[in-house]
């Protein structure tokens, strides 16, 4: 654990304030569901909690069957990070965090979809142009945006027909409902 240096007192209602610059690296936005955790030490853990990543394993399966379905690399993400990967660059792509043209995309909250090779395209990792995105379709959970599916290929790819957007729009949507009971 890194040590910020930074000391805040608990006010009258227990509250904490978490500093901006922290918040910022963090991608800690107002609104967002934080866990806390505790240790043997006394410590206590504030960590962003991703319902996409409670999903653990099913995920996984999912992102493998799509992939294995439509022929494209798939990403099933949290609002930051890529929960699972399947397809090319499965490692290399796991567990990083999204670009921020895919966060735009979710904050519009609408999908995206390449239609045409040549298309531009919006890139799935800020700090790598290899992977380029055909699709990102947010995952939405009682009208919050809670992650995302996407269908991501190299810069020789074509664009995705209508099968495939189906498809990933599909896996969105059940994702989605399974968090809305």
């Amino acid at each position: 654990m890194k040590a910020t240096g930074i000391v805040r007192r608990i006010d009258d209602l227990g509250r904490v304030v978490i500093p901006k610059e922290i918040r910022r690296t963090m991608r800690i936005r107002e609104g967002d569901p934080l866990e806390i955790f505790t240790n043997k030490e006394g410590e206590v853990i504030f960590k962003k909690y991703s319902a996409v990543g409670e999903l653990g394993n099913f995920s996984v399966q999912y992102a493998d069957a799509l992939y294995k379905i439509s022929g494209h690399n798939t990403a099933i993400t949290d609002n930051d990070t890529i929960i699972c990967a399947a397809g090319t660059g499965k490692k290399e792509v796991l567990e990083q965090k999204i670009s921020s043209e895919i966060e735009t995309v979710l904050q519009n909250r609408e999908p995206y979809f390449v239609n045409r090779a040549g298309d531009s395209r919006v890139h799935l990792l800020d700090h790598n142009n290899t992977y380029l995105c055909g699709a990102v379709i947010p995952i939405l959970s009682e009208g919050d945006v809670i992650g995302s599916v996407i269908l991501y290929a190299t810069e020789t790819e074509t664009a995705l027909g209508d099968t495939e957007k189906k498809l990933a729009t599909t896996a969105a949507t059940v994702l989605g409902k399974l968090f809305e009971s």
